[in-house]
């Protein structure tokens, strides 16, 4: 008993030595002006990218300190698996990441409260449903085994495809696998068709006599991509997301004024020459302000966020990957993207 005593009196007594000095030396917090009211600890945003052409100049802004020059402290990780990517968001082992509206609703029907914040792009081609050989229209899949990542937006693909040909999901056999696994089965010949998206296109047209079926240039706005937060950063940082969204114009405005240099950049991120990744550029449209800013508008077709949303959620039901339609009335905030077009304007 006597030592406890003696070990509180002498925390009480460093405690208040430490108040006393605290409150003789008074600093400036780090990114505070002179004369600014104290400011918490700068932050840290943990953002996540994977292979996707729509997020690979994330690696410019990084790289260019894009990042640093809006004054965010970003932590930007890569993931070699785009599922640990959503998985870590979902976890809030990250504050922000870039994925799939239909992986975005899939997390917020399971419970997962995030916000989207931006359009990084639409796919327009990347996103492919490959036959073998033999399988020259959709109708041909009939009976056949097509495989692809359930519940991901090439699978999504795949229906909006069959439902245009008038087929049924029941009228194909489907084949539940990862996108580098689907791919990998399709070039074994243990499948007859894939639904995969880039760079994972490349991987499977190397089975002989492939070809692609079709792909999201049918299907405009099916498949869009998006720089999602997780509610609590948004509602705790509104100005480090605001530096993000920044950012990220910024990084297309370097693109413009150096396409060389960016095109390096971006195929040394992923993995292949830079010839190759110009054929996944008119695979992906990624979108201005302006097409930000429509997108984020009511409308009647999937080129409208919110009519998309509506769609894909009865979608990932409709497919058992969940249990009930989300409410998705607070999925999309476009005002970081409009205060970054007032602010070029007024510029």
């Amino acid at each position: 008993m006597k030592l406890r005593s003696l070990q509180t009196c002498c925390l009480l007594f460093f405690a208040s030595l430490l108040l006393i000095v605290s409150c003789s030396n008074p600093q400036t917090p780090t990114g505070s002006e002179p004369g600014a009211s104290p400011t918490a600890a700068p932050v840290t945003v943990r953002l996540g990218f994977s292979a996707w052409p729509g997020w690979f100049p994330w690696q410019i802004t990084a790289d260019e300190n894009i990042f640093a020059n809006n004054k965010v402290d970003v932590q930007l990780q890569w993931f070699d698996g785009y599922l640990e990517s959503i998985n870590a968001l979902t976890a809030e082992q990250l504050d922000a990441n870039s994925q799939t509206l239909n992986d975005t609703i899939s997390a917020v029907s399971g419970g997962a409260d995030q916000v989207v914040v931006l359009v990084n792009d639409n796919s327009t081609g990347n996103d492919k449903i490959i036959a073998r050989q033999g399988i020259n229209a959709i109708a041909d899949l009939k009976g056949k085994k097509v495989a692809a990542e359930e519940g991901t937006v090439d699978h999504f693909l795949l229906l909006l495809g069959l439902e245009k040909a008038g087929l049924k999901p029941e009228d194909i056999e489907f084949v539940p696998l990862e996108t580098g696994k689907a791919a990998a089965a399709f070039v074994a010949g243990q499948v007859d068709a894939v639904g995969v998206f880039a760079p994972f296109t490349t991987q499977a047209l190397k089975r002989p006599d492939s070809k692609e079926l079709f792909s999201s240039k049918e299907f405009p706005g099916a498949i869009s991509d998006h720089l999602v937060f997780t509610r609590k950063f948004v509602d705790q940082h509104p100005d480090q997301v605001q530096a993000v969204v920044d950012s990220w114009f910024a990084t297309l405005d370097f693109k413009a004024a150096n396409p060389d240099k960016a095109l390096e950049i971006m195929a040394k991120r992923a993995g292949v020459s830079v010839d190759e990744y110009k054929e996944y550029n008119a695979g992906t449209k990624i979108f201005t302000v302006q097409e930000n800013l429509t997108a984020f508008q009511p409308g009647q077709d999937m080129t409208s966020l919110s009519f998309a949303a509506d769609r894909i959620a009865d979608f990932l039901v409709q497919v058992g990957l969940a249990k009930s339609k989300p409410t998705l009335d607070k999925l999309f905030d476009d005002r970081f993207v409009k205060a970054y077009a007032e602010k070029t304007k007024a510029a």
